[in-house]
């Protein structure tokens, strides 16, 4: 499909740069097939889901993965920065550079500064550049593996807020906890899975009450799934893969709910992308572990989501293609009108929509 299809106009003030508080506050746009947008809450959700239904959450908790180097290449140095996107291994990442065109397969790259003190050995950090791709992307083996390296990024980074707000206003403390879930638990995400920034402690309470069940899988979301898409078709795009786990007893909870006629209600598109790439052709949800790179677009037969919360995304992203596979393309574009007329705030910090599959 021709990605223009899936482009519109955002006006900037429609870009919101901090959360509203308490986080289920923010406002929530139900679409339902056939019938008019409806206007709410997100604490407004157990009344809009029914005894049975279940949520599932993605449970990656962000990592502070932008990372400031020098690039040492005989006598000469270089200023680059670094976004992890995909662990590969132990003392290995995937990651976006900039600018890619300083870099060379081989060269050494340092973050951090000496430092004579043996209690802040990790306070510097190697690593070389082993591989160069497209698009920025490199791969990088560093000095430090496992809990070590885990370390170093800890004390190092910088926790990666989306360009449309790190362009606007400068990362600090209350970040760190308003760009992670409630829930967060797994490291290894360089974005979050913002549909869950909504919830609170309460609002699971009240879900509790209604006899909806949640259950949890985890997909460390990268930087490449938020990026527009550049190609002028979608048979084009290329995506960047992301590792997610379903265990077999989420799987098992999920299977006998919908076989007693609960519906399975993805929270965030990185839930959906994860199920989906977890379910069978009869609809089975099987567990699952490994890396996906499933790309939804218009036409594709959804097997595992019945019900999608999720924010509203970029023009011409990913994103914004899936969701419109789900709900419908016409009727997501006239979505999204009302949400811009109507003062909906966008993106990461914004607010919620609540779309019942077509």
């Amino acid at each position: 499909m021709r990605v223009d299809l899936f482009d519109f106009e955002l006006p900037e003030q429609n870009i919101a740069l901090r959360p509203v508080e308490p986080r289920d506050s923010a406002r929530m746009l139900v679409v339902r097939p056939g019938s008019d947008f409806e206007d709410g809450k997100v604490r407004d959700l157990p009344d809009l889901l029914l005894p049975g239904d279940v949520l599932v959450l993605n449970d990656t908790k962000v990592i502070p993965s932008r990372l400031y180097g020098l690039r040492v290449r005989e006598e000469t140095a270089a200023r680059v920065e670094i976004m992890l996107h995909k662990r590969e291994g132990a003392d290995r990442w995937r990651a976006f550079a900039r600018p890619a065109k300083k870099l060379n397969v081989g060269d050494r790259i340092r973050f951090g500064e000496e430092t004579e003190s043996t209690v802040c050995e990790l306070v510097r950090l190697d690593a070389e550049v082993i591989e160069k791709g497209e698009g920025g992307d490199v791969a990088l083996r560093f000095s430090f593996s496992g809990p070590f390296l885990d370390e170093a990024i800890a004390r190092l980074g910088e926790l990666p807020l989306p360009p449309y707000i790190a362009g606007k206003r400068a990362t600090d403390e209350k970040d760190r906890t308003d760009y992670q879930t409630v829930y967060a638990k797994d490291e290894g995400a360089v974005a979050a899975p913002t549909a869950g920034l909504h919830f609170t402690d309460e609002l699971f309470r009240r879900l509790g009450e209604r006899g909806i069940e949640r259950h949890f899988v985890t997909l460390h979301v990268g930087a490449g799934t938020f990026l527009p898409v550049k190609a002028e078709d979608t048979t084009e795009h290329r995506m960047h893969a992301e590792w997610g786990t379903v265990a077999e007893e989420t799987a098992r909870a999920l299977n006998e709910a919908r076989a007693r006629g609960g519906r399975i209600v993805a929270v965030g598109t990185t839930s959906l992308r994860l199920l989906e790439s977890a379910v069978c052709e009869d609809g089975t949800i099987a567990p699952f572990s490994g890396d996906t790179a499933i790309f939804i677009t218009p036409g594709y037969r959804f097997k595992a989501v019945d019900v999608l919360m999720t924010n509203f995304h970029l023009p011409r992203s990913t994103l914004f293609m899936l969701v419109s596979a789900f709900a419908g393309l016409e009727r997501m574009r006239a979505a999204y009108t009302h949400a811009i007329e109507t003062g909906y705030r966008f993106y990461s910090y914004g607010d919620a929509s609540l779309l019942f599959r077509r």
